[in-house]
């Protein structure tokens, strides 16, 4: 499991969009367009999937977040 990014495109920082989903299911969605909000330069930005990636957490990923 893993959470979609997209990137800002004011600052070209990654940011998470708030939806967890594996890369399969991801790769066999069909094209969507989502908003998100950017923490970074405090707007939304609209996106499509094909602009979007899946970052995988690990185990210790969450645990560290714990």
């Amino acid at each position: 499991m893993g959470s979609i990014m997209i990137r800002c495109p004011a600052t070209k920082r990654a940011i998470a969009t708030g939806i967890e989903m594996d890369l399969a299911k991801f790769q066999r969605t069909a094209v969507f367009f989502s908003r998100s909000y950017c923490p970074h330069c405090r707007t939304h930005h609209e996106w499509f999937a094909r602009d979007a990636w899946i970052e995988e957490t690990t185990p210790q990923d969450a645990t560290e977040a714990a």
